[in-house]
């Protein structure tokens, strides 16, 4: 913590030496029409941590109050830091999805996002249906909580989903925009196909499905501040974590590269040197 300070007009929540985070969103601005409505996750003065804000490769950072997340003790930091971004977006989607406990939920990728949206999925009551690729990855899904694992590689998604009555949601946390959009077809009469990974490619979407059977296409944004505490919380009660691998910030690269090569099982994290 050295040369840690709280800056003027800070409230009285947050002091010197407590542990806390910051999530992808970085602290919302109070006073755009989206902050007057209390749609703080959707302000449109915020910076975006790691783009527009320094964070996530350095020992240190300048941040914003209102982006402030209260890390529970009984979460180490290298498990809190995932959840604070690949949590809450899957944890937050889920919520706001609008599905039932006992519902059929479709998690659509296994990867960083995919792992914590399976067991969140599973904790919450669904039916839970994980789609990936490869049968490699098959035991992993099974015992991260999923009740059946659909390799596409090898079957039709689609039809299997249909065998089973059909996807209340179907969550894609993929950046394949075409592999999202056809599972469309996959979702149950006023199923809403959710969209948590970012692909560069615009989705394709038949309008047909979307009017006869009253089905949705909806995004999601991670989520504010108290969502993110709120992630953190449940995932403590239910047992949620992430699986992760970590380094040291000096070997940020080589951790990177783990990364985009899909190796990594499921989240790689940077460790810091405590005093230095």
């Amino acid at each position: 913590m050295r040369d840690a300070a709280v800056g003027a007009g800070t409230p009285a929540l947050w002091r010197v030496g407590q542990r806390v985070g910051v999530g992808r969103l970085g602290g919302h601005c109070h006073a755009c029409d989206q902050c007057r409505r209390g749609q703080f996750q959707l302000c449109g003065n915020q910076p975006f941590v790691g783009t527009s804000q320094d964070g996530g490769y350095a020992e240190m950072m300048v941040a914003r109050s209102t982006g402030l997340v209260a890390i529970p003790d009984a979460l180490g930091s290298e498990e809190a830091a995932p959840l604070l971004c690949a949590g809450i977006a899957t944890f937050n989607a889920l919520k706001k999805s609008g599905a039932q406990a006992g519902d059929l939920v479709a998690i659509q990728g296994i990867g960083g996002l995919g792992h914590l949206a399976v067991q969140y999925a599973r904790k919450m009551g669904f039916k839970v249906v994980a789609i990936g690729r490869g049968a490699d990855i098959a035991n992993d899904v099974l015992g991260l909580g999923a009740h059946t694992y659909v390799d596409s590689a090898q079957e039709d998604a689609v039809a299997r989903l249909h065998e089973m009555g059909g996807a209340q949601v179907v969550m894609t946390t993929v950046t394949d925009s075409a592999a999202a959009s056809a599972l469309l077809p996959a979702l149950a009469p006023r199923g809403t196909l959710l969209v948590v990974g970012v692909g560069k490619a615009p989705l394709t979407v038949s309008p047909g499905p979307l009017v006869v059977g009253e089905r949705l296409v909806q995004g999601t944004i991670t989520g504010t501040p108290f969502e993110a505490e709120k992630t953190l919380d449940f995932s403590v009660l239910a047992n949620v974590l992430p699986r992760i691998e970590t380094m040291p910030l000096e070997r940020a690269g080589e951790a990177f590269a783990r990364m985009k090569s899909g190796e990594a099982k499921f989240r790689m994290v940077l460790t810091m040197t405590e005093g230095r």
